[in-house]
């Protein structure tokens, strides 16, 4: 017998997102079912974090101080042997104000851990975890989602109905079609990756032993990301045209293509390939560069990978995730308790992921572009030329997942008068004196870098201050902003 029950919300997948979101909202006493198709503790890629994640989002939902228990090795910032700079460079995320102190770190996680600790939090806080759920299709009333049919652990047929479903279900959601558009992928990204693990590998020099390492060669670029003492996550991310270094054999592809690669190659000199456990495979990923046409319709809401996904070299996926579940969180927790329209909301919601999306992919189309040069390989983009005067922390805030200013301490004037006045210390973060010989001249005054200067940070400063944190201004005319303590949106106070 098909049987149902009620719920405020329903959440397919508990990922990143789905437990970020579940969280935020349990907290507010609504109910909300988390349906899983796995087992957790389950594999999943996306390795490496940003501070905006660890010291904003996670503080909201109360997992920091679990994540902090687990020992994640602590990555102060990444190290590229990119462009046209022969010697490796490194940015630390400390050179940006925002992320000075306390917050200038993130983790290196095994996601089997990382999304374990996120799905326990959401539990703790209240939502209904169910595993070995499998989400069939959503019920419609109308234009409006009104629940779920799924199978349970047993294969009972269930329904449970709701005021929101929200598709956190990742890049294969077989739902995310329902809420209408279409996924568009990107022609400039249409890359591939082959990635396994390694014990053994070698290290970066002491400070920098935990960042993740980003080397270019001639087929496109590998990361190299240490997990703990001895376990590397490494995977080579190559363009489309070049599909065929990536076929046949998968242990002789990843070794060609580490044998492209100098750095990479004397890296994993002492090493062997795990071939056992969740890491024993070596796997493939492509085409996973696109964004949904349409992120929401009434009474459903698309985040995490769901969504969209960009390419990975900044390490972007988790943050996009989980900041993702947090705006799409205010909206309904807004909605729930009558502050704000739904309309209005999840309009909000949408502009803002899409911005910090937009931000990301413009930008690696610019950082792709802006390394190019007569010897390689397949950075072959417009730039973005909006020039302005430098504002170097900017690129840090960029990546470090903090670009977007929420509920920030210092206005923009000021800002602006801090960071000309620290260039010194980003060149001397990034290990090169010399910017405007691999072109970093023109990247950090491109506009889509200095404008991206928005959301991360104001949610570090939400966890952090509450509701000693700055009053906010819209993104837009006539937006909305968030509640102080950042669970819900509001309307800008006028006059």
């Amino acid at each position: 017998m098909n049987t149902f029950e009620e719920f405020d919300v329903v959440v397919v997948g508990g990922g990143p997102a789905g437990s970020t979101l579940a969280a935020l909202v349990a907290k507010q006493g609504h109910s909300v079912l988390v349906l899983e198709k796995e087992v957790f503790p389950r594999y999943q890629i996306g390795e490496s974090l940003l501070p905006s994640t660890i010291h904003g989002i996670c503080q909201l939902t109360g997992a920091a101080d679990e994540l902090a228990k687990a020992r994640f090795p602590l990555k102060r910032g990444g190290t590229f042997r990119w462009g046209a700079n022969p010697e490796p460079w490194t940015f630390e995320f400390a050179v940006s104000p925002r992320m000075a102190g306390p917050t200038s770190t993130a983790y290196q996680v095994e996601r089997s851990k990382f999304d374990e600790i996120l799905l326990n939090n959401a539990r703790r806080v209240s939502a209904q975890v169910r595993e070995k759920c499998e989400v069939l299709d959503i019920v419609e009333d109308g234009d409006r989602v009104t629940g779920v049919r799924y199978t349970d652990g047993q294969g009972v047929a269930r329904h449970a109905k709701a005021k929101f479903v929200v598709d956190a279900s990742g890049n294969k959601s077989r739902l995310y079609k329902r809420v209408g558009g279409k996924r568009e992928y990107s022609e400039f990204f249409r890359n591939l990756a082959l990635f396994g693990y390694f014990e053994g590998g070698k290290r970066l020099p002491e400070r920098t032993a935990n960042n993740i390492l980003c080397v270019a060669f001639e087929s496109g670029w590998f990361w190299y990301i240490p997990l703990s003492d001895t376990l590397t996550s490494v995977g080579a991310v190559v363009r489309g045209d070049l599909a065929e270094k990536v076929q046949g054999d998968p242990e002789k592809a990843l070794q060609s293509l580490i044998s492209e690669c100098p750095m990479i190659s004397d890296f994993l000199s002492p090493a062997t390939r795990v071939t056992e456990g969740q890491y024993g495979q070596i796997r493939i990923r492509k085409d996973y560069s696109y964004h949904q046409t349409k992120f929401w319709r009434p009474g459903m809401i698309l985040i995490g990978d769901s969504a969209c996904f960009v390419d990975p070299v900044f390490s972007s996926g988790v943050h996009l995730a989980t900041y993702s579940g947090l705006l799409a969180a205010r909206s309904v927790n807004s909605v729930l308790a009558g502050l704000v329209e739904e309309k209005e909301a999840l309009g909000e919601f949408e502009a803002r992921y899409r911005r910090e999306y937009s931000v990301f992919y413009e930008f690696l189309v610019s950082f792709y572009d802006m390394h190019h040069d007569e010897n390689s390989y397949f950075w072959r983009a417009k730039k973005v030329t909006h020039a302005s005067h430098p504002e170097l922390e900017s690129f840090v805030e960029l990546v470090g997942g903090v670009s977007s200013g929420e509920a920030a301490l210092t206005s923009a004037d000021a800002l602006a008068e801090r960071m000309q006045s620290n260039t010194q210390d980003f060149s001397d973060a990034v290990g090169k004196k010399d910017e405007d010989k691999a072109g970093w001249g023109d990247l950090l005054n491109s506009s889509v870098v200095r404008e991206a200067m928005v959301e991360g940070s104001k949610v570090q400063l939400q966890a952090l201050l509450g509701e000693d944190a700055e009053e906010e201004v819209p993104l837009v005319e006539g937006g909305l902003i968030s509640s102080p303590d950042g669970m819900y949106w509001v309307h800008a106070p006028t006059g």
